[in-house]
């Protein structure tokens, strides 16, 4: 089976969240509820500040948690490795936003069912590209077959898929690889707004 999933490199990211709107006007969300997450995060101390900045989602997991923990089969992995939410069968009973251990999938009170990322799965079976990453103005995320991306962007970095900020959890086998700044190896950050 194949794995999709993105590569994003804190070096290159500005935080400008043009990912996050790309994502949320494809989605068509509402207000407050949001699958790409663009955050910005700070450690150290003035005169020194380290900030970095990261665009997280669904991490497509190869053994995804939502998956296992959904009962009434409304969560799908797709020959891709792509995590789907079948909006027509879930039941908005949370059992994946619980499961999930980096907090991904939202739930909607407004239609009581649960979201998240897609991966843009519907709109790349036509052809299209992934919104977030063909949005980002650095081109600092990018989308793909994950043993491409490693080929691609492992050439000359180290990358990867859990640190401080995003969790130390690899059990899910996570299908993204960051190219980190420095500073977000310290476990001692802070969520900041800059």
């Amino acid at each position: 089976m194949s794995q999709i999933g993105f590569y994003h490199d804190m070096t290159r990211c500005i935080g400008c969240k043009a990912c996050q709107m790309a994502c949320k006007d494809k989605n068509n969300l509402d207000i407050g509820i949001i699958y790409r997450h663009a955050q910005s995060f700070e450690t150290g101390t003035y005169p020194t500040p380290a900030p970095y900045c990261y665009s997280f989602n669904c991490n497509h997991c190869a053994t995804p948690d939502c998956f296992a923990a959904c009962k009434y089969g409304a969560i799908t992995k797709m020959d891709d490795g792509t995590v789907i939410i079948d909006q027509d069968t879930c039941t908005g009973c949370q059992d994946c936003v619980t499961a999930c251990p980096y907090s991904i999938p939202q739930y909607n009170a407004a239609t009581n069912k649960v979201g998240k990322c897609d991966g843009c799965y519907y709109i790349r079976q036509v052809g299209e590209d992934v919104a977030c990453a063909s949005t980002c103005p650095q081109r600092a995320l990018h989308f793909g077959e994950l043993s491409d991306l490693q080929a691609q962007f492992g050439k000359n970095a180290t990358l990867v898929n859990a640190f401080p900020a995003l969790g130390m959890n690899t059990e899910t086998g996570p299908s993204v690889l960051v190219k980190l700044k420095d500073a977000a190896n310290n476990t001692n950050y802070s969520p900041s707004i800059f």
